[in-house]
């Protein structure tokens, strides 16, 4: 027994000979100054060029005027760009593009064909998160791809980000059909497939909080993510925003104060606010003044006032279309609000 004490007791005092010995050599709290290894940067896949081709898919709903996925193929031959179609693109599958393997069939297709540079969508919807089980990420990591869409296209532009990707948050073949393409919005869209990057200055709004941040910019309708939270194809999970500089951008439509409300509460208790720089609040388009409140930006200005963090509101994005700029989830980007007026600048990495 006392030979055992005694062998305790000498290892006691190695171990603290040694732990003084690493302080001495680390300084005090050495553990502070380990370094963890920087997240992996969303990288921008490559550019487009005159000549390139883009896929049309419909990888969510299927458009109830298919007349608009050749209008918006029209348009895009007139940007000088080459235009193929998914062969689901027109198929109805209970409102659906398609079965779930089907639509992802066509995913699968356009991001596997190396002559095809770019996926825009026809139009959003409904569907993304019942395909994207079947959408392994390793696939649009290995074949990045611009894809472009807006609504329930948010879905799949959260999955590009966690693999990695870039993609674009814009107006589908439904506005180019509208428009003929010629509108500022269009060709904003048209130049930023091709890498040329807007610099975009708009009206201020008496919310707004003021102050400058950078970071990278996702977002998108807040009921989609908000679906498809806690999964691999999360953008706002804590495992991808731990360590990033955040800006996220938000937009609705058509719901009541009481979903508002539960989704900002998710925000909230999943910790995502406590992480984000700055909140780009877009157009909550059909979501009628309810509760007392004059507008729902009062609404959300009551959740997110105690973050200071700079908010602007009425950003032009959202499903009114003609107010939608294109927006690149995943670039960097660098805001400055203020009451009067808004800039938002693209910082991609050189």
């Amino acid at each position: 027994m006392k030979k055992s004490l005694l062998l305790i007791v000498v290892l006691c005092v190695v171990a603290t000979g040694i732990a003084q010995a690493q302080r001495g050599r680390h300084g005090k709290g050495w553990r502070s100054h380990v370094k963890t290894a920087a997240p992996a940067p969303v990288k921008a896949p490559e550019f487009l060029k005159p000549g390139d081709k883009i896929a049309i898919l419909s990888p969510s709903s299927v458009p109830t005027d298919l007349s608009i996925i050749d209008k918006g193929a029209e348009v895009l031959r007139g940007w000088g760009f080459n235009v193929v179609e998914g062969q689901y693109a027109r198929t109805n599958y209970h409102t659906y593009a398609g079965t779930p393997e089907q639509r992802v069939e066509d995913i699968m297709w356009a991001l596997r064909d190396p002559s095809i540079k770019a996926i825009v969508c026809s139009r959003g919807g409904y569907g993304s998160a019942n395909c994207l089980n079947l959408l392994p990420l390793d696939s649009l990591k290995k074949y990045p791809k611009w894809i472009v869409g807006y609504s329930d296209i948010t879905g799949y532009l959260s999955a590009q980000v966690r693999a990695g990707n870039m993609g674009i948050h814009g107006n589908m073949c439904g506005y180019l059909a509208k428009t003929g393409g010629t509108d500022q919005v269009s060709l904003w869209l048209r130049d930023m497939l091709m890498g040329k990057m807007p610099r975009y200055e708009v009206p201020g709004n008496s919310l707004n909080h003021p102050g400058k941040a950078s970071g990278i910019l996702i977002g998108g309708n807040m009921c989609v993510y908000g679906d498809i939270a806690d999964t691999p194809y999360d953008f706002l999970d804590r495992s991808f925003i731990d360590g990033r500089d955040i800006i996220l951008f938000i937009e609705e439509v058509e719901e009541p104060y009481s979903r508002i409300d539960r989704m900002f509460q998710h925000l909230i208790l999943r910790g995502a606010m406590n992480k984000i720089k700055a909140l780009v609040v877009g157009r909550f388009d059909g979501c009628k003044p309810s509760r007392g409140y004059n507008s729902v930006y009062e609404f959300i200005d009551e959740y997110v006032k105690p973050y200071n963090i700079p908010i602007c509101y009425d950003f032009p994005t959202g499903h009114d279309e003609s107010w939608n700029y294109p927006l690149i989830e995943g670039c960097p980007v660098t805001l400055n609000v203020a009451r009067e007026t808004v800039t938002m600048e693209f910082n991609l990495p050189k």
